[in-house]
C-alpha cells in the first residue's frame, strides 16, 4: 500500500523555480491548487500580471488529495441549508455550483487537457431513517434540480431510499491542475514552487509577500491556500479544520461502479468512485473524518474504510491511501472575496469537502473583483460577511472546541521515555524537567526534536500515525517531521530543538 493519493499515477512531470529575487506583479496568489491557479487564468485573460507562489508542488496539496468529483449539491443536506439560509439563497448557491462545473468542461475542452473528465450520474442513498431522502427531494424539486428515484438495477449497495441526479463530473484533480498550470504559463503568468511566504504586509496601496530569499511587490493578493495564511483571527475562528481519508482498492471480482455514490449509513458517511488509466481499474472510498489532531490514531481510520469496503466489494488489496483537509465554515458557505474593508488581499476558505467547484467558483468571483467587473454571487459568499445568528452555534462549539485544546493540551504531559525508547518512524510527545518536546526518530534512527508549539496561536501538536505529520488541533496547521509548514495558517514552522542519533 503506497501512502499518497492514486492521482499521483499520472502526475505530469513539470517543475517550476523556486522565486530567489524581487519582483513586482499585478497579482501575487499563495497556493497552486485549484483555486490558484483557475485564478491566474481568468486574470491572464483581463491583463494582470501574475505570479503564483507555492510552498510545494503545483496541485499535490488540499487539490491533489480530494475525491475529483464534481457534482452541484454541496456537502451540507439540503434541509441543513434550509435551517439557515431561504430557497433564493440556496438556489443561487447551486446555480453558482453548475456554473463553475460548466467553466471545468469548457477549460477541459479548450485547452484539451488530458485529466479523465467524465459525465456521470450522482447516487444519493441512506440505509436508514437518520436522513430522510424524500425531505431532499422534495427541497431540489422546490429548488428546480431535476432527481429520479434510484433503481435496484445494478446497484452495489443495499439502502432504504435513494435519488439520482444527472450529469454531474468526475476528473483527475491533479493533472487537471497540473494541465491547465503548463497552458496559461508564460510572461504575464510566472509560477514558482518550493516557495514559502513566510511575511505578508500592506504598506503604500501595495502588498508585500516576503520568504528567505524572495520579495514579491503586489498590487493585490490572494490567499489561495485553503484557509488564510497568518493571524486572520474573524476566519480562523469560524472555521473547524478536518481531515478525511481516502483508500483507492483493487477488486478480486464483481464490477467496478460507474458514478459519485454518497451513501448515508447510520452515523457515518461514505463517497465512493471508480477511477481507470491505462486500462488499470480502482475503487476509491473517501470519510472517517475528524477534527485535525484529535485523533488518537489515524491509522485506524484508514483501517475503518478498508473494513467498510470489504463489506460490500470482493477487495483484493488496498493500493493506495491518503488524507486530505477541509475548513467547514460556521455558516455552511464558503467566504470569497476581500479580506477586509479597504484591503488590497482576498481569500477563498470554508470550501468543507466541496474544494474543487468552490475552488472554480472562487476564482471566478475574486478574478471578476479585480477586474472591476459585478459578479452575481459576489454578495452570497462576501467573505467579510458578519452573519451572527446563523453561524451562532457552531462559532461557539468551534470555539470551545479551541480553548479546550489550548488549554488541556498546555497542562497536559507529554510521554516519559528516553529517546532510545522510540521507534523507527515514529513520533512522540516527550516530558522531560523543562517541558515538552516534538520528537522523532527515521528509519536510520536520525532524531529531530522539536518545540510542540505551534507558532500560529500557541496550541499544541499532537502527531499523525497514519501521515507522519505534527498536526495542531486548534487551526488546522499541519508540519512535516522537520517541522516545516505542510498546510493551514501557521506562516512559520515548528522551532527546532536539536538532533542526535537514536
Amino acid at each position: 500500500m503506497k501512502l499518497e493519493p492514486i492521482w499521483r499515477i499520472a502526475a505530469k512531470c513539470h517543475e517550476y523555480p523556486s522565486l530567489k529575487e524581487h519582483i513586482s506583479v499585478d497579482v501575487a496568489i499563495i497556493g497552486g491548487g485549484i483555486t490558484g491557479i483557475t485564478t491566474a487564468q481568468l486574470l491572464k485573460k483581463h491583463g494582470f500580471s501574475v505570479a503564483i507562489l507555492e510552498s510545494r508542488n503545483i496541485a499535490q496539496g488540499t487539490t491533489g488529495q480530494s475525491t475529483g468529483n464534481l457534482y452541484a449539491l454541496t456537502e451540507y443536506r439540503l434541509k441543513e441549508l434550509t435551517s439557515t439560509y431561504d430557497l433564493e439563497t440556496i438556489q443561487q448557491v447551486i446555480l453558482a455550483r453548475l456554473e463553475a462545473l460548466e467553466q471545468i468542461r469548457n477549460t477541459v475542452d479548450n485547452f484539451g487537457l488530458d485529466c479523465e473528465l467524465h459525465n456521470r450520474n450522482m447516487y444519493l442513498f441512506t440505509t436508514s431513517d437518520k436522513y430522510n431522502i424524500e425531505e431532499e427531494r422534495s427541497i431540489a424539486d422546490k429548488l428546480g434540480i431535476p432527481t429520479e428515484d434510484l433503481s435496484d438495477q445494478h446497484f452495489s449497495f443495499n439502502y432504504t431510499s435513494g435519488l439520482v441526479l444527472h450529469n454531474q463530473a468526475q476528473l483527475n484533480p491533479l493533472t487537471y491542475v497540473q494541465e491547465l498550470a503548463k497552458h496559461i504559463e508564460d510572461g504575464g503568468v510566472r509560477i514558482y514552487e518550493k516557495t514559502c511566504v513566510e511575511e505578508i504586509s500592506e504598506a503604500d496601496g501595495y502588498v508585500i509577500l516576503k520568504g528567505a530569499d524572495f520579495e514579491v511587490k503586489a498590487k493585490y493578493a490572494i490567499h489561495a491556500t485553503h484557509t488564510p495564511k497568518g493571524l486572520q483571527i474573524p476566519y480562523h475562528t469560524t472555521l473547524g479544520p478536518y481531515r478525511e481519508y481516502g483508500i483507492a482498492v483493487k477488486l478480486r471480482s464483481g464490477n467496478y461502479p460507474d458514478g459519485i455514490y454518497w451513501g448515508h449509513f447510520g452515523s457515518q458517511k461514505y463517497s465512493v468512485r471508480s477511477y481507470e488509466r491505462d486500462n488499470d481499474k480502482y475503487l476509491i472510498c473517501v470519510g472517517s473524518m475528524h477534527k485535525v489532531g484529535q485523533a488518537d490514531d489515524n491509522r485506524q481510520n484508514i483501517d475503518e474504510l478498508s473494513e467498510f469496503v470489504s463489506r460490500h466489494f470482493d477487495v483484493a488489496s488496498v493500493a493506495y491511501a491518503w488524507g486530505g483537509q477541509n475548513y467547514k465554515p460556521a455558516d455552511k458557505l464558503p467566504y470569497i472575496g476581500v479580506l477586509k474593508s479597504g484591503s488590497k488581499q482576498f481569500v477563498a476558505t470554508g470550501f468543507s469537502t466541496d474544494g474543487l467547484i468552490y475552488g472554480t467558483v472562487s476564482a471566478k468571483i475574486i478574478s471578476d473583483e479585480i477586474a472591476g467587473i459585478r459578479n452575481k454571487f459576489s454578495e452570497i459568499f462576501k467573505a467579510n460577511r458578519h452573519q451572527p445568528l446563523k453561524a451562532a452555534k457552531e462559532f461557539v462549539k468551534e470555539n470551545a472546541d479551541v480553548a479546550e485544546k489550548l488549554i488541556g493540551d498546555y497542562f497536559k504531559k507529554g510521554e516519559y521515555l528516553e529517546i532510545n525508547e522510540l521507534l523507527p518512524d515514529e513520533g512522540k510527545l516527550i516530558q522531560r524537567e523543562d517541558g515538552k518536546y516534538a520528537v522523532y526518530k527515521d528509519v536510520q534512527g536520525k532524531v529531530t526534536v522539536l518545540s510542540p508549539i505551534c507558532p500560529h496561536m500557541k496550541c499544541t501538536v499532537h502527531w499523525n500515525k497514519a501521515e507522519k505529520t505534527w498536526d495542531c488541533p486548534c487551526h488546522g496547521s499541519r508540519f512535516d517531521t522537520e517541522g516545516r509548514v505542510i498546510e493551514g495558517p501557521s506562516l512559520d514552522g515548528l522551532t527546532p530543538i536539536h538532533e542526535t542519533e537514536g
